[in-house]
């Protein structure tokens, strides 16, 4: 996807397909992630660069990592392109400005269906 443009649904990519139990609504996840501005490129937030995976419930994040993580599967890589609706919508947080549609990709380390409460991703 070009910078800069905006899209109007949650777009889902396995770039790596995992195997396992795949992850269902309301389980606990181990990821590390990477955050882009979909309309600047410039990244946000990273947990690689912090050098340590978070975890979080599924039911504490935006909703389009609580839709786009579904299915995936551990030892995957996925792409989430999340339009600003299923982001921060029109009031942004930290480094994510207003109405910005964002980009992900994440590698899910594990999941569980306990939720242990962590650090959530901007």
């Amino acid at each position: 996807m070009p910078v800069g443009e905006v899209p109007t649904s949650l777009v889902v990519e396995d770039l790596i397909t995992g195997t396992g139990t795949p992850v269902v609504a309301g389980d606990s996840v181990t990821v590390n992630y990477i955050g882009v501005s979909c309309s600047t490129g410039k990244i946000f937030d990273s947990s690689w660069a912090s050098g340590k995976p978070i975890t979080f419930p599924l039911n504490q994040v935006i909703s389009g990592w609580s839709q786009g993580l579904v299915g995936m599967q551990p030892n995957g890589r996925r792409l989430l392109v999340i339009p600003a609706d299923l982001g921060y919508g029109s009031t942004g947080q930290g480094g994510i400005a207003p109405d910005e549609s964002l980009i992900f990709v994440v590698d899910l380390i594990s999941a569980s269906a306990s939720a242990t409460p962590g650090t959530t991703p901007n």
